[in-house]
Protein backbone atom coordinates (compact mmCIF):
# COMPACT_ATOMS: atom_id res chain seq x y z
CA UNK A 1 0.00 0.00 0.00
CA UNK A 2 1.59 3.36 -0.87
CA UNK A 3 -0.14 5.19 1.64
CA UNK A 4 1.24 3.57 4.49
CA UNK A 5 4.42 5.00 6.54
CA UNK A 6 7.55 3.44 6.41
CA UNK A 7 9.29 2.62 9.70
CA UNK A 8 11.56 5.34 8.74
CA UNK A 9 8.37 7.92 8.54
CA UNK A 10 6.93 6.40 11.99
CA UNK A 11 10.57 7.22 13.82
CA UNK A 12 10.50 10.21 12.16
CA UNK A 13 7.01 11.32 13.51
CA UNK A 14 7.61 10.02 17.16
CA UNK A 15 10.86 12.36 17.45
CA UNK A 16 9.10 15.43 16.00
CA UNK A 17 5.87 14.73 18.24
CA UNK A 18 8.60 14.38 21.28
CA UNK A 19 10.73 17.30 20.00
CA UNK A 20 7.30 19.41 20.07
CA UNK A 21 5.68 18.08 23.08
CA UNK A 22 9.49 19.36 25.23
CA UNK A 23 8.86 22.96 23.51
CA UNK A 24 5.60 23.25 25.19
CA UNK A 25 3.22 22.49 22.18
CA UNK A 26 -0.06 20.46 23.12
CA UNK A 27 -0.23 17.13 22.07
CA UNK A 28 -2.86 17.30 19.26
CA UNK A 29 -0.88 20.54 17.77
CA UNK A 30 2.60 17.86 17.94
CA UNK A 31 0.91 15.35 16.47
CA UNK A 32 -0.48 18.07 13.49
CA UNK A 33 3.27 19.21 12.80
CA UNK A 34 4.64 15.93 13.19
CA UNK A 35 2.04 14.27 10.68
CA UNK A 36 2.71 17.70 8.59
CA UNK A 37 6.41 17.30 8.38
CA UNK A 38 6.54 13.87 7.79
CA UNK A 39 4.22 13.91 4.62
CA UNK A 40 6.05 16.72 3.39
CA UNK A 41 9.40 14.75 3.42
CA UNK A 42 7.25 11.55 2.08
CA UNK A 43 6.03 13.93 -1.15
CA UNK A 44 9.21 15.28 -1.58
CA UNK A 45 11.46 11.98 -1.88
CA UNK A 46 8.24 11.04 -4.12
CA UNK A 47 7.08 8.51 -1.92
CA UNK A 48 3.54 10.18 -2.42
CA UNK A 49 1.75 12.32 -5.06
CA UNK A 50 2.89 15.73 -4.76
CA UNK A 51 -1.05 17.29 -5.16
CA UNK A 52 -2.87 19.88 -2.84
CA UNK A 53 -5.66 19.08 -0.70
CA UNK A 54 -8.82 18.39 -2.19
CA UNK A 55 -10.63 18.44 1.02
CA UNK A 56 -12.45 21.37 2.55
CA UNK A 57 -11.27 20.76 5.52
CA UNK A 58 -12.22 19.20 8.72
CA UNK A 59 -15.91 21.14 9.60
CA UNK A 60 -15.63 21.34 13.32
CA UNK A 61 -12.57 23.72 13.12
CA UNK A 62 -12.67 27.77 12.57
CA UNK A 63 -12.28 28.84 9.03
CA UNK A 64 -9.39 30.73 10.36
CA UNK A 65 -8.14 27.35 10.90
CA UNK A 66 -8.23 26.10 7.28
CA UNK A 67 -5.52 26.69 4.64
CA UNK A 68 -6.26 28.37 1.59
CA UNK A 69 -6.58 25.55 -0.51
CA UNK A 70 -9.07 24.18 1.78
CA UNK A 71 -10.74 27.81 1.87
CA UNK A 72 -11.09 27.61 -1.88
CA UNK A 73 -12.27 24.30 -1.91
CA UNK A 74 -15.27 24.98 -0.23
CA UNK A 75 -15.60 28.46 -1.92
CA UNK A 76 -15.80 26.24 -5.48
CA UNK A 77 -18.28 23.98 -3.76
CA UNK A 78 -20.94 27.31 -2.74
CA UNK A 79 -20.07 28.41 -6.32
CA UNK A 80 -18.30 31.84 -5.19
CA UNK A 81 -17.32 33.97 -7.96
CA UNK A 82 -13.86 35.37 -8.47
CA UNK A 83 -12.51 32.83 -5.41
CA UNK A 84 -9.00 32.54 -7.61
CA UNK A 85 -8.11 36.13 -7.07
CA UNK A 86 -9.21 36.03 -3.43
CA UNK A 87 -6.83 36.68 -0.50
CA UNK A 88 -7.17 33.71 2.11
CA UNK A 89 -9.27 36.61 4.49
CA UNK A 90 -11.37 37.15 1.14
CA UNK A 91 -12.56 33.62 1.09
CA UNK A 92 -13.03 33.65 4.48
CA UNK A 93 -15.83 36.66 4.81
CA UNK A 94 -17.18 35.44 1.10
CA UNK A 95 -17.66 31.74 2.64
CA UNK A 96 -20.24 33.16 5.77
CA UNK A 97 -21.65 35.71 3.51
CA UNK A 98 -22.50 32.63 1.18
CA UNK A 99 -23.71 29.99 4.21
Amino acid sequence: MPDVWRDKDERMYQHIKQSQLDDGKSEDEAEEIASRTVNKQRREEGVTDNTTTQGTGNPNTRLEERTKDELYNRAQQLDIDNRSEMSKDELIEAIRQKQ
